[in-house]
């Protein structure tokens, strides 16, 4: 099954992708007044669907977006798409937007729209190549943190990795300091020991990032952006990545990928996984 044939849930309930309407004056679609999770499925569960809920709420709270349901609807909507689907492994996104409203940066009153879909998971190879941008991730921004619909900056990016045989764009912030990818963070060594963005850097808090920290003796320091093309292993981490080696870092082989510091921190992932699908 192809996104396009998926069933989806919307207004309450599940719908052909044909029928679901969105209004053409949606804030989603004329602002990109909207914040969403993207988590994916194993053995037909959404995973750490907990945290992708606090999340969901966290960034609605920061854009002041009321969600219209709470988290045990989100829950029977999440199961009810995987379930009708027939999700063992894939991705599932849930969106909300700010709903219909002017044509403008003032909502509306409708209320928000919010969606839940599902589509085949992306296939990650075991490492992988990255380049850095120039353009910057701004720490002071009044969304920072926040996991929002507004991409724009990130399609930009992505599409400059991809015209240069990479998979994954890097971001510094405007201190110069090494942030995030366009959806991913980064993790790297320094001085021997594995090292991750703080938040303070303007990286978002990434799930996958979160249950490492947790797991792991990992540093939150900021570095220079340059550090990442100096450093002998580094990876990404994303919610349908997991943890992938970086080898190559703008056409500069690095040392070891997957090495001494990456290869714990794959196993530490799939241990919790086998462990339980809710951590």
């Amino acid at each position: 099954m192809t996104y396009s044939d998926a069933l989806v849930w919307a207004d309450g309930r599940l719908h052909d992708p044909g029928d679901v309407r969105v209004s053409p004056f949606d804030q989603g679609l004329t602002v990109g007044d909207g914040v969403f999770e993207t988590m994916k499925v194993v053995a037909g569960q959404a995973f750490a669907l907990s945290r992708h809920l606090r999340r969901l709420r966290h960034s609605a709270e920061g854009l002041g977006l009321a969600l219209p349901c709470g988290d045990d609807e989100l829950r029977e909507a999440v199961d009810a798409v995987v379930a009708a689907n027939h999700v063992v492994s894939g991705r599932l996104r849930i969106t909300v937007t700010g709903g219909a409203g002017p044509l403008g940066s003032n909502r509306g009153g409708d209320g928000p729209t919010v969606l839940v879909a599902s589509a085949p998971l992306p296939h990650w190879e075991p490492k992988t190549s990255v380049i850095t941008v120039p353009w910057r991730r701004n720490e002071h921004s009044a969304v920072v943190g926040l996991k929002t619909t507004s991409y724009a900056e990130n399609v930009v990016a992505l599409a400059r990795a991809h015209e240069a045989g990479a998979t994954e764009a890097i971001f510094a912030n405007t201190a110069g300091a090494l942030c995030e990818g366009t959806g991913s963070n980064i993790f790297l060594e320094v001085d021997g020991r594995l090292a991750t963005p703080p938040l303070a850097s303007g990286c978002l808090a990434g799930i996958t990032r979160e249950l490492l920290l947790e797991t792991l003796a990992i540093a939150e320091i900021a570095v220079p952006l340059e550090q990442l093309s100096e450093t002998s292993e580094a990876f990404l981490t994303s919610s349908t990545r997991d943890v992938q080696s970086i080898a190559v870092v703008d056409g500069r082989e690095l040392p070891e990928a997957p090495g001494p510091l990456t290869l714990p921190a794959v196993e530490a992932l799939a241990e919790l996984e086998r462990h339980t699908l809710d951590p």
